[in-house]
């Protein structure tokens, strides 16, 4: 899949819905007893990139004061849901370290990862950060953990939503009507192509996480160094 092209596609679809207000408001957000929880391995950004982001949602802020912001601990890309968010799911279910195990295995010789965020793209109901990886690791990386984990018997759900294949990072969510669509719109083209930075992945996260992956309610499980 071309990256570039799934994410300049997303944008223009998703923009012109957003600018003619057919946009979707996504309800649970402000669900107190919204119980979807999942098991995700993810990568989190550096402080430095975390800043760049700030820059850009500050300006979306300003706009739009009444969505839903990522604070900087919840600003994530995610490599792999193994468990998809569902109401159906608890901790108890598993065993963590067998998780653990397979992505141990998964992790045998992985080369260094590195991402370059630049750009944003939206949905329908988000504005995310573009994320591009370097080479071919990341993938390498999610097609060893598909594997291993469809072979390992464990509880898992990876794919069922849809293949996972890119690298962004939600950073906005409308939990309520748009004051201005085509002001946000503007905000988005000013930072459409902006570069917000590249980072080497450090480490990968093993996380209990709600849907919106808030740090609050994120356990991690598991903390993998990258070598």
């Amino acid at each position: 899949m071309n990256l570039t092209e799934h994410y300049n596609q997303l944008y223009k679809t998703s923009s012109e819905i957003i600018s003619a207000g057919k946009y979707s408001i996504d309800s649970e957000l402000k669900n107190e007893s919204d119980s979807r929880f999942g098991i995700t391995l993810l990568i989190r950004p550096n402080d430095e990139i975390k800043a760049n982001i700030q820059t850009f949602i500050n300006e979306l802020k300003k706009a739009e004061p009444g969505q839903y912001f990522y604070p900087d601990s919840d600003i994530h890309i995610t490599v792999m849901s193994i468990i998809s968010c569902s109401d159906k799911f608890t901790l108890n279910q598993i065993s963590p370290n067998e998780y653990i195990e397979v992505i141990c295995r998964s992790l045998v010789d992985v080369e260094k990862i590195k991402i370059h965020y630049k750009g944003i793209t939206a949905s329908p109901s988000a504005i995310m950060i573009q994320g591009f990886p370097s080479d071919e690791t990341l993938n390498n990386l999610r097609n060893r953990l598909r594997e291993n984990f469809k072979n390992s018997g464990l509880q898992q759900s990876i794919d069922s939503r849809y293949e996972i294949s890119t690298a962004h990072s939600t950073i906005m969510r409308f939990q309520e009507k748009l004051q201005n669509p085509k002001k946000l719109i503007e905000i988005a083209e000013k930072f459409r192509d902006y570069d917000f930075g590249e980072f080497e992945v450090k480490n990968l996260e093993l996380v209990y996480n709600d849907w919106y992956q808030r740090k609050s309610t994120t356990r991690v499980l598991g903390d993998f160094v990258l070598r």
